[in-house]
């Protein structure tokens, strides 16, 4: 859905969550927002039995001058409610009758039903989807500073300032807006209650440690997501504390946060793992965090170890909240110790795998993308690199050339090996992807589109491998990068140049037929 298609609607009402948070108060200021931008009058609600009370969305309502209002009974009747934030017929949004719904939001799409939508599961917040929106459509947020500062803060709320950022759209959002950091810190500054700094004191005294794999897991009290985030980063400060899960449930979700402080668990990977087919997980390789959905569980409970088939029809049955606590509690502990069982680690530096049990292969001529970087800028600059895998810092000199593989990743390649394995096809690399890399000069902020500086290169040099399919999960250190890991599964290949033992690296299964050919 795009928002201009939404303009010829007259009547327009826009609804959040119940309970509105900061990103839920951003995504409808802008949408308010736009709709005055394009001559559309509208109105912002939100229902439910509470009106606001948090002194930060207080202070966020006022100072931003966020045009909400609050509607325990609401009976007009509008030509086109648009929900942010949430789902038209979910639990934690109060149904208003309307000719026509529209749902913008970054959760699990539950509104099958509904023709007009536009939800971005893979996106930090809502305010990032609306941003974007708005973006495609011509319109600057920084038009109005109060509002890019909404949306800055709606993003910054729900990934936990920042630590469970995910997607690269988030990133530029953040990098484009200009916004009033007076009023960020006022915010961020009244963002705890005495309330919740109890309900985190009482959460923390409830601890639970696992001694083999040094991890703690928590079990808050319904809470503003970030006090989870305040819960972990407090854990952590603990000696013999590798990995931290804090979580909390209500009846419409459960919000977990992730902690690692060891360089053999990223939590990224353990918040994806945790929330695999039952909700979405993700953010840094230290923090990061995700929502599950209770109505997802009992299909996560079939895999829960040393539970009978009795126990299972029992506790599915049990659907208040009480009955979440306790299949989440399992599900959790279950999965947390599958994790930690999972995985060999392999440091390439210190490994030399066994030939015989590997196949010869080589690779197969690709075309691809190559970007001398002093074309883009000038050596010695230092740049951030962003893609959809995450951000590559690097400082440009003459020798260093960046690769474009065939689903758009990026990887770093020296001007000897570039000329040794490619030639040049004379053409620019056009291939489109679902997020194009950019590149941006840390010191100026100027960003341009790797893409626009490519060319195409094909191999010339058959490289040829040893590999072979993976049994069991690993984690790969390689010899270029001791400090972060590549995963494994089942399914995808270990390989080897055969010119050096210790150049081993993970190539996905999905890809390996398109990549390389066995060699007879």
């Amino acid at each position: 859905m795009q928002l201009h298609e939404l303009l010829v609607f007259d009547d327009i009402v826009i609804q959040c969550h119940d309970n509105p948070d900061a990103d839920a108060l951003a995504s409808g200021y802008a949408l308010w927002w736009y709709f005055k931008q394009m001559g559309k009058k509208s109105r912002f609600i939100y229902r439910g039995r509470n009106m606001l009370q948090k002194s930060n969305l207080m202070i966020m309502v006022d100072k931003l001058q966020i045009p909400v209002e609050y509607e325990s009974d609401f009976e007009d009747n509008p030509e086109l409610l648009v929900t942010v934030d949430c789902q038209y017929g979910e639990k934690n949004v109060t149904a208003t009758r309307a000719k026509n719904i529209a749902v913008i939001d970054h959760h699990q799409l539950c509104a099958d039903n509904i023709e007009m939508k536009e939800v971005r599961s893979s996106v930090g917040s809502c305010s990032t989807v609306i941003w974007d929106m708005m973006r495609c459509e011509g319109i600057n947020a920084n038009e109005n500073k109060l509002l890019a500062t909404a949306l800055f803060y709606g993003l910054f709320t729900d990934t936990n300032k920042f630590a469970e950022m995910v997607h690269p759209l988030d990133r530029d959002m953040v990098d484009s807006l200009i916004v009033n950091r007076s009023i960020i810190t006022e915010m961020s500054n009244s963002n705890i209650s005495l309330r919740e700094l109890k309900i985190a004191g009482r959460a923390i005294l409830g601890y639970d440690y696992n001694y083999d794999d040094r991890f703690v897991v928590i079990e808050a009290e319904r809470c503003d997501p970030n006090i989870l985030g305040v819960i972990s980063d407090f854990v952590m400060e603990t000696a013999g504390v590798n990995v931290c899960l804090a979580y909390y449930v209500s009846d419409s979700e459960i919000k977990f946060s992730v902690r690692s402080c060891v360089k053999e668990v990223h939590a990224n990977e353990l918040a994806d793992f945790l929330a695999k087919d039952i909700g979405g997980g993700g953010g840094h390789l230290y923090k990061a965090g995700g929502t599950v959905r209770p109505e997802n569980l009992s299909i996560a409970l079939e895999e829960v170890e040393h539970l009978d088939f009795r126990e299972r029809i029992k506790l599915n049955m049990i659907e208040n909240e009480s009955g979440i606590k306790k299949k989440i509690e399992l599900i959790f502990k279950d999965r947390l110790k599958k994790y930690f069982s999972r995985y060999e680690i392999l440091y390439s530096k210190n490994t030399t795998l066994d030939k015989k049990e590997m196949k010869l292969y080589e690779k197969i001529p690709q075309e691809l993308g190559a970007v001398k970087l002093t074309d883009v800028y000038p050596a010695g600059t230092k740049v951030e690199i962003r893609t959809l895998e995450g951000d590559i810092e690097l400082i440009i000199d003459n020798d260093k050339y960046l690769m474009i593989g065939i689903e758009g990743e990026v990887y770093p390649i020296s001007a000897e090996k570039l000329n040794r394995s490619y030639k040049s096809m004379d053409k620019p690399f056009n291939k489109k992807f679902e997020y194009a890399p950019r590149i941006k000069n840390i010191s100026s902020n100027e960003i341009k589109l790797v893409q626009n500086y490519s060319n195409t290169v094909i191999s010339v040099v058959k490289t040829k491998i040893y590999a072979k399919p993976l049994k069991r999960s690993i984690k790969l250190f390689t010899e270029w990068d001791e400090e972060k890991y590549y995963s494994g599964e089942p399914g995808d290949y270990l390989a080897c140049r055969v010119d050096d033992d210790h150049d081993i690296y993970i190539i996905q299964g999905r890809l390996f037929n398109k990549l390389y050919s066995e060699v007879d």
